[in-house]
């Protein structure tokens, strides 16, 4: 019987973490490099977020994507079964194969998907015809450049070699292509009847498929609506 004010330990206790991506102490670049590595973390929770309130066909697809892709990713670990660099830098790693780097396959295939999905599957409506593609272009500079980021982290925190983040950026961007395929020519035409089912009805899922700008659409119908009951609630309290 422990004495008041006194714990009583009978095992040790382990922390609940998502991940655990370990720097030199003192590495100022390194720690940013560890907090970069995380985007995967962060574009999922994105994905979902964006999911709960959009309820897109496309948008789940695109997760669907980035799924398969992660379990082509421990399939090809797996069959090759490559270490990696340095395991005994650090204390805890969540598998000990390395080829093809996971985080280099997930940025990659969403980088490349993204691209594809900017310039192939949304179309410029309005005029402003500079601006559209403004932002296109920048918004792919920016996805290049932070799936990079991600891949040069893992081989600077020695959890990969230049081969292995290499090898996974390659098979994320074919499987990114594969994909983006695959959901335009064989998934989009089912669409339609997949958002008309009962299920998809009564969770609001829908299908924006044949609306080019989908962000174009919902700014112009957003604010016409707003314009609508604005009139609406001024006559009434005339």
């Amino acid at each position: 019987m422990a004495a008041v004010g006194e714990c009583s330990l009978p095992a040790p206790w382990r922390p609940v973490s998502l991940t655990h991506v370990e720097y030199l102490a003192g590495d100022f670049s390194g720690q940013l490099l560890a907090y970069l590595s995380l985007c995967p973390i962060f574009i999922i929770v994105g994905f979902v977020t964006l999911i709960i309130f959009k309820r897109e066909l496309h948008t789940i697809s695109f997760l669907g994507g980035l799924a398969f892709n992660e379990g082509v990713n421990w399939l090809i670990k797996n069959i090759i079964r490559e270490p990696r660099p340095c395991e005994e830098a650090h204390s805890t790693v969540t598998t000990k194969y390395g080829m093809p780097s996971s985080h280099s396959q997930f940025m990659w295939f969403f980088s490349v998907y993204s691209f594809l999905f900017l310039y192939l599957r949304m179309h410029q409506t309005n005029n402003a015809r500079f601006l559209d593609l403004l932002w296109r272009h920048v918004l792919s500079i920016c996805l290049v450049t932070v799936a990079f980021l991600v891949s040069y982290s893992r081989v600077y925190l020695l959890y990969h070699t230049w081969s292995q983040v290499l090898y996974g950026g390659v098979a994320g961007s074919i499987m990114a292509i594969a994909w983006f395929a695959f959901t335009q020519e064989i998934l989009t035409p089912f669409f339609p009847r997949i958002a008309a089912w009962p299920a998809s009805e009564f969770f609001l899922i829908r299908d924006t498929s044949l609306i080019p700008n989908i962000l174009w659409f919902e700014y112009t119908v957003t604010r016409a609506e707003a314009r609508n009951r604005q009139r609406k609630l001024g006559t009434k309290l005339q």
